[in-house]
């Protein structure tokens, strides 16, 4: 079984997919593999079926479930190079809308963080959209003051792409960089090295606390009220496709769902 989990990392790599992706996968399948016992190179479409079924009855969201499918599939058909088709759906995965702050909740939780680093990273998500694991990664040359712009370097699908600088924050991203060089991370760990996505989530929990946001937000909530605020001031939603790095136009449409002028105006009959 250890060989072909490490047959199956060597191929992900291959693909140069994500170390995220690539945990995410191998557990799936370490999972499988102890489910199914006996010969795991044998393909059984209903051993697999069972297997997903399994999971879903004992709780697991949708999306896990498709992770392990997926994961299942991917087993067969690159590593074991099978040329049966796993005819398995995927489950159908709920459309959540995201969680998007107002501005003043916004504004509050950066009010709220006294420390200057931890204010920094938190200003980037809301004033640059960044994601978590972008935010952790910024090096000193990503940041162009000149310019008022971010170069975000493989980001989500190892693609880069450029987007705004708040101005808001030069004077302490300058006070941040000065004894730094070019190639240093931003924001360094205590220990020196690249910060933990985990550490920075923490800060942004803590900060919701003592802001006293009552919303099921976490950092990715601030990219998402980037997004939602930008459309709200009328900005073209392709602009905000390229800030975000959204591959497809229609996963930045959701966010016109939590925007429409044309819904808040809308007064309810009770009112």
């Amino acid at each position: 079984m250890e060989d072909l989990l490490v047959r199956t990392e060597e191929e992900l790599r291959l693909r140069n997919l994500s170390p995220k992706t690539r945990k995410a996968y191998l557990q799936a399948l370490r999972a499988y593999f102890q489910y199914k016992g006996g010969d795991v190179s044998t393909l059984e479409t209903e051993n697999i079926r069972a297997f997903i079924l399994q999971k879903l009855a004992s709780g697991a969201a949708a999306q896990t479930a498709n992770v392990h499918l997926h994961a299942i599939k991917f087993f067969y058909r690159d590593v074991l190079r099978r040329q049966e088709s796993i005819r398995i759906p995927f489950a159908k995965t709920p459309s959540a809308l995201p969680t998007v702050l107002s501005r003043e909740e916004a504004q509050r939780i950066l009010s709220v963080t006294t420390n200057k680093k931890h204010k920094l990273m938190l200003s980037l998500g809301y004033g640059s959209g960044l994601r978590v694991s972008e935010v952790v990664s910024l090096r000193v040359c990503d940041i162009d003051r000149d310019q008022c712009l971010i170069t975000v370097r493989a980001g989500k699908g190892k693609k880069d792409r450029i987007t705004v600088l708040p101005s808001s924050i030069f004077s302490d991203l300058l006070e941040c960089t000065q004894s730094k060089g070019g190639s240093d991370f931003l924001f360094e760990s205590e220990r020196g090295g690249m910060l933990t996505t985990s550490t920075l989530q923490k800060v942004f929990m803590q900060a919701c606390k003592k802001a006293a946001i009552q919303k099921p937000a976490t950092f990715h909530s601030l990219r998402h009220s980037f997004a939602t605020h930008l459309l709200e001031d009328g900005t073209d939603i392709r602009y905000v496709q390229e800030l975000l790095g959204h591959s497809s136009i229609r996963t930045t449409q959701r966010y016109t769902q939590v925007t429409s002028p044309s819904l808040k105006n809308i007064r309810s009959p009770l009112s």
